[in-house]
């Protein structure tokens, strides 16, 4: 097994408050959900190690991001669940790159946030620029702490 940050649970509790903090100071100004991918990349690795007090943490800081953006409650944990269950098994069997796969659900967690945007407020392209910058960052982020 693999061992990563995500597995301390100090380096979880401080990711989960820095993505609170940035995520109340972010909704004055244009970043939207920031580190929400990074908190979907603890979700996977919570939910695959079974790691159920962290995956509450996870879930509850998830619950900030979606009330301080507007989304509905427990959307972004119902769409970690659904590509936790459906669509990364069919991403792993069907790539050979295991070191890559991360970053392909990052990029999915947010084309299914772009798409649970889309159902519940207008966009526009101020959306759109924040998205992708939120996937850089944490692209970027993930790239070097993960």
């Amino acid at each position: 097994m693999k061992y990563n940050n995500l597995d301390s649970p100090i380096f979880l509790f401080t990711l989960i408050v820095i993505a609170v903090i940035l995520n109340l100071i972010s909704s004055i100004y244009f970043l939207i959900i920031m580190l929400s991918g990074v908190l979907f990349t603890a979700f996977f690795v919570s939910l695959k190690n079974r790691r159920m007090y962290s995956l509450f943490f996870i879930i509850i800081a998830f619950l900030f991001i979606e009330i301080n953006s507007g989304l509905k409650p427990l959307s972004l944990t119902l769409l970690s669940l659904f590509l936790y269950i459906f669509v990364t098994p069919h991403i792993r069997r069907n790539l050979s790159f295991s070191s890559i796969n991360t970053y392909i659900y990052v990029i999915l967690f947010y084309l299914g946030v772009l798409l649970i945007w889309s159902l519940s407020t207008n966009i526009n392209e101020t959306i759109i620029k924040a998205i992708i910058a939120n996937i850089f960052i944490d692209l970027l982020f993930i790239g070097a702490f993960i």
